[in-house]
């Protein structure tokens, strides 16, 4: 039998990595070729934008928000709403619901008596 060519860790980890990672590069580029020549994907022609953009329509009447909920509060609710992607028009109303807190809610459980 031969004699390896090295007997060296760092040298063979070396060799292993850099052969990993062209392999990962090539595969990369596969991937990016059956992407672009993929027969499958229905490219969508995009339409030109309209050169006048359309009437907003008008906002809708808020409802009035429950006494005691500060404006601050509000604005988070909102902005916590928009961040999923839904508009201002999407919050039909807010009003705070009732708690019992933790430890009333384990003392409820205890005693047996209902939660809702």
């Amino acid at each position: 039998m031969s004699q390896p060519v090295t007997s060296n860790p760092l040298i063979i980890m070396l060799i292993n990595m850099t052969v990993v990672f062209f392999i990962l590069i090539a595969l990369g580029f596969v991937i990016k070729l059956i992407h672009k020549i993929d027969p499958t994907v229905r490219h969508e022609k995009k339409e030109p934008a309209p050169a006048q953009p359309a009437a907003a329509a008008p906002a809708p009447e808020p409802e009035p928000v429950a006494p005691g909920i500060p404006p601050e509060v509000v604005a988070v609710i909102a902005a916590a709403v928009a961040s999923y992607g839904y508009g201002v028009e999407a919050i039909r109303a807010i009003r705070p619901i009732e708690r019992n807190g933790w430890k009333q809610s384990g003392r409820d459980m205890v005693a047996g008596r209902t939660l809702m």
